[in-house]
């Protein structure tokens, strides 16, 4: 278990230092890279739950590689604090407050997105598994044309 958050974590961390290189933030600037890597980071951690937990086979290690290592790692609620109190320092007042309430509102609706992304996923395949559950008793159809 600790190898699974360990090498999610690792690789979380490195996703998020390696974007924070690519895209760094100015002096004074809005924050855009801490922004994005949160809101994604709570649309994949919502998505991967529905999926882990309701869509695929049971797994020991998938949820703890997945979301407890790479999302925690990935995700960064320090990054965002210190990023709005720079801003503050500096008197960007409306950035910093754009920065505190937007990203807490949209990483709210990158959740309510994920989860529906993924609970979307999970209908699919329960009316899949039941139209091939009616095919198959009709003995009409083959697998991919229920499918489609």
């Amino acid at each position: 278990m600790l190898g699974a958050v360990s090498l999610g974590g690792f690789a979380g961390g490195e996703a998020r230092y390696l974007l924070g290189l690519a895209f760094p933030t100015p002096h004074a600037g809005f924050p855009a890279t801490t922004f994005a890597i949160n809101v994604s980071g709570a649309f994949i951690l919502a998505l991967l739950l529905v999926l882990i937990l309701e869509v695929w086979p049971p797994t020991k290690y998938l949820r703890p590689l997945l979301c407890t290592g790479f999302c925690g790692a990935y995700t960064t609620f320090s990054t965002w604090m210190v990023d709005a109190d720079r801003l503050f320092a500096a008197g960007r007042y409306g950035l910093a407050a754009a920065d505190l309430f937007g990203a807490l509102g949209a990483g709210l609706a990158a959740t309510v997105l994920g989860l529906t992304c993924g609970r979307a996923v999970l209908t699919y395949r329960k009316r899949a598994a039941a139209r091939l559950e009616v095919s198959e008793q009709q003995g009409e159809h083959s697998e991919s044309e229920v499918l489609r």
